[in-house]
Formats: C-alpha cells, sequence, structure tokens
C-alpha cells in the first residue's frame, strides 16, 4: 500500500473491449502530479469479450500500477460495480489516497489528475466537467446542457459557497469525480443501485455538509452512443431526444428550483443564528428548524436538509417552457443588479 501521496483511478467495465484501448492510451498520457504514485484499477464486471485480455496487456506494460480484479456476470448494477472498483482502488492505493473514477469508454484530459487535486485543495468531493465527444453535433442535446449550465451558473449566483469553482458546470457523474479515501468510506460508498448512483453520492455528501465542488478545470470526454449498459442512463435519454425531439422532453421548472436556491441560501446564513424568519419563509415550525439543525454538522448540511420542495410543488414542464422561464428569470436578475 502507498501513502497520502497515492492516487487511484478506479474504472468499473463491462464488455468495453472496443473502448478501452482509447481509455488505456488516455491513461498514459495523463500527466502525474510532482511527487505523486498513480494506481489504475480496473473492476472487469463479468466481461465476456476481450476485455480480460486487453486488461492483461494493458497490465503489463503500463507506466502506473495497475490492478485488474474480474467478477463473475450478474445483473448489470452501476453502483455495485463502481463501489467494487473504489474498494479496489483503496486495496492497492492505501487508506489515505485520493480516488479517482471514470468510465471505461470515457477519456480524462492530460490535466485530468492535477485538475483534481487542486479541486480537493479547496473541497472534499470534486465532480468535473463531462462533454459529449461529438458535442456541437447535436442541437437538442446542447440546448439541454446549455440549459442545465445556465441554471446552476443561477444557484451558485444566488447560493454562493466558498469552495466552489470559478468555472462551474452542473454534472454530477461517475466519469469524472473525486474525493479522498476516508471521505468515500464515511459517506458508505456507491450505493448498489442499477443507475444513478453518482448523483446519489453527491446528494449524501452534501446532506451530510461535506462540500461539493463542480470544477470546469476538470474535463472529460465521453461517449455519446445509444446503447448503454445502464437502462435509463445517457444513451436512453439520447435516443429517446433521436425519436421525439425536445417535445419529449420534461423537466422541473426553473422558478420553483430557483425558490430552493434562495431557501437553501438563507438557511445557511441562518445556521447557528435566528431561525425564525426561515420557519415563516419555508412554512414550517421553528421547532423543527431547531430539531433538524441540532443535527446537522454545518451550514451546508442544514441548508441541504431542511429547505423542502416550494409549498406548490416541484412543478414539471416542457424543456421549452423551462428553457424560455430560465431566460426571462436571468434577464430579470441581470436587469435587478
Amino acid at each position: 500500500m502507498s501513502g497520502g501521496n497515492a492516487i487511484a483511478i478506479c474504472i468499473p467495465a463491462r464488455d468495453e473491449a472496443a473502448r478501452l484501448p482509447r481509455l488505456f492510451h488516455a491513461l498514459e498520457n495523463l500527466i502525474d502530479p510532482p511527487g505523486a504514485t498513480v494506481f489504475v484499477c480496473l473492476l472487469l464486471d463479468g466481461c465476456t469479450d476481450a476485455s480480460n485480455a486487453l486488461a492483461d496487456g494493458y497490465r503489463a506494460r503500463s507506466r502506473h500500477g495497475v490492478s485488474v480484479v474480474a467478477v463473475e456476470r450478474g445483473p448489470s448494477n452501476a453502483g455495485r460495480a463502481r463501489d467494487r472498483a473504489m474498494r479496489g482502488g483503496i486495496a492497492a492505493a492505501g487508506n489515505d489516497a485520493i480516488l479517482l473514477t471514470t468510465d471505461a469508454d470515457s477519456m480524462p484530459s492530460r490535466d485530468w489528475l492535477a485538475a483534481m487535486v487542486a479541486g480537493l485543495g479547496h473541497a472534499d468531493l470534486v465532480t468535473g466537467d463531462v462533454v459529449r465527444a461529438r458535442h456541437g453535433t447535436m442541437a437538442e442535446q446542447d440546448r439541454i446542457e446549455d440549459y442545465y449550465a445556465r441554471l446552476f451558473a443561477l444557484r451558485r449566483e444566488v447560493d454562493p459557497v466558498a469552495w466552489e469553482a470559478v468555472r462551474t458546470h452542473h454534472h454530477a457523474s461517475g466519469a469524472n469525480m473525486a474525493l479522498r479515501a476516508a471521505t468515500y468510506r464515511a459517506l458508505g460508498g456507491f450505493a448498489p443501485v442499477e443507475r444513478g448512483e453518482d448523483a446519489r453520492l453527491v446528494d449524501d455528501a452534501a446532506r451530510a455538509g461535506w462540500r461539493v465542488r463542480r470544477d470546469a478545470a476538470s474535463v472529460v470526454v465521453t461517449s455519446d452512443r445509444r446503447i448503454g449498459r445502464a437502462q435509463g442512463g445517457l444513451a436512453t435519454m439520447l435516443r429517446e431526444i433521436d425519436r421525439r425531439g425536445l417535445d419529449g422532453v420534461s423537466v422541473a421548472h426553473p422558478a420553483d428550483q430557483l425558490w430552493q436556491y434562495r431557501m437553501q441560501a438563507m438557511a445557511r446564513v441562518s445556521f447557528g443564528g435566528s431561525l425564525g424568519p426561515l420557519a415563516v419563509r419555508l412554512g414550517l415550525p421553528i421547532d423543527h428548524l431547531v430539531g433538524v439543525a441540532r443535527d446537522c454538522p454545518n451550514a451546508e448540511a442544514f441548508a441541504m436538509r431542511v429547505v423542502p420542495v416550494p409549498p406548490g410543488g416541484m412543478r414539471s414542464v416542457p424543456f421549452v417552457t423551462a428553457e424560455a422561464t430560465l431566460t426571462a428569470l436571468t434577464a430579470t436578475r441581470e436587469a435587478a443588479a
């Protein structure tokens, strides 16, 4: 095992022989941070193609320390596979290591390690930007990406936090994520769910009071294939957009999300002080807020736990309606500034 300068890159793979050579090439071209020892930890999740042979060949020639663990094939479960890869990273690199995770169909940029290490100097968990391989060639998907980027920028304008990156993005993806081994263990790891394990871990971290940083300085290019490993994942969404365009896409109403952002900002300021005004704005008994605050280690945890959905519920609207509404909300704030 290694010490505090160890970095483990943890990657689950299931039948990815067609894409592993590109990943391995990207990993060999990474710029190592000074003094760091880099490990690559591959979890081969019941592969029936040539992935095992490719992984063995990579282990023999790589400049990194490479560990390969193969498990028997079972039902697809992204969370379980990613957690096994992360546990393999801890076993290889030690309990003080920095854990990074990406996907077998992804290619980290050369400065990925340095960007993630730098981000962890400000926060407890860093999610980097994820760029589709053919970004700019799908107008509908590009509009969705732009919408969520603008929405997150509005969130940080309304509810700024000291640990956030200068350039942000909206992703919470296991294709580009980093945290220390101790943080990962404290969170209990990725949940054994078929999909969405990455967003759940990020949400769990914020609710526990850990600082989550969305840092656009860290970039991973990922596949925009239409046949994916997880039902309901990115590939499913891309196929649906191909079939129906944006007409079939519904999202949460941005005005309702903006209400939550404002209330979370107010909750941060209220933590450790007077909770009466916040109770009035939320429409909740002050005893409830006091009880939540008592169980929270810091203002981040309090803000993430205490704010409910808006009084009228979180409305769902067609994407084109949300897009126009967000533009209007942003223009109103800019005019008032």
